[in-house]
C-alpha cells in the first residue's frame, strides 16, 4: 500500500480519545483549554471516551494517565507544561513514554516563536507512545492548545494511531 493510500485508510476511522487537564485552579466552567480540546476532536469525527481534570501533582496525573490508557487510542493533556514547581506533567508523563516523538515540542516550539517569541522556549510541550496509546502533552494555554491541535495533532492524529496499530496480530 502506499503512503497516500494509507493515509486514506487511517483517515476514515474515528480516535478513541481520552482528555486531562492537570490544574489546581481550573474546573469544568473555567477550563477553556480542555472545552476547546474536546470540542475540536468532535468537530473531527472523534470519540471522547473520557474527560478529567486532576491537580498538578506527579501521581495524580500518573494514575490519570493509566486510567486513559485502558479506554483511550490517544490522550490529549493540558497544562503543567511550564517550569514552576508546581508544573509536574512533563515529568509524569515523561517517566512512562516508552517511544518518544520529539518532533512535537521541537515543532511546536519552533511554531509558538513565531507568535511569542523567545518565551516559547519555557515549553516543556511533549508526545510520545504508552502501552500502544498515543500521548500528546500541551501547555495550559488556549492560543497553546489551539495551536498544537489545529497545525499539529489534528492533522496526524488518525495517522498515528494507524502507525500504532498496523502490525497487532
Amino acid at each position: 500500500m502506499t503512503t497516500s493510500k494509507h493515509r486514506k485508510a487511517s483517515a476514515e476511522t474515528a480516535v478513541r480519545c481520552a482528555v486531562i487537564t492537570a490544574s489546581d485552579s481550573r474546573t469544568v466552567e473555567t477550563d477553556t483549554s480542555g472545552a476547546y480540546i474536546l470540542e475540536t476532536l468532535k468537530r473531527d469525527g472523534h470519540t471522547v471516551a473520557s474527560y478529567e481534570i486532576v491537580p498538578d501533582d506527579y501521581e495524580r496525573i500518573r494514575k490519570a494517565i493509566e486510567a486513559a490508557s485502558a479506554v483511550a487510542d490517544v490522550i490529549l493533556t493540558s497544562g503543567g507544561t511550564g517550569i514552576s514547581q508546581r508544573d509536574s506533567t512533563f515529568e509524569a508523563i515523561a517517566s512512562m513514554l516508552e517511544k518518544t516523538l520529539p518532533g512535537f515540542g521541537e515543532i511546536f516550539r519552533n511554531l509558538s516563536f513565531e507568535d511569542i517569541g523567545p518565551a516559547a522556549m519555557l515549553s516543556r510541550a511533549t508526545a510520545g507512545v504508552y502501552r500502544d496509546t498515543v500521548i500528546f502533552s500541551m501547555p495550559g494555554s488556549t492560543a497553546a492548545v489551539k495551536l498544537a491541535m489545529d497545525r499539529l495533532i489534528l492533522p496526524e492524529l488518525r495517522h498515528l494511531v494507524w502507525e500504532l496499530i498496523r502490525h497487532r496480530g
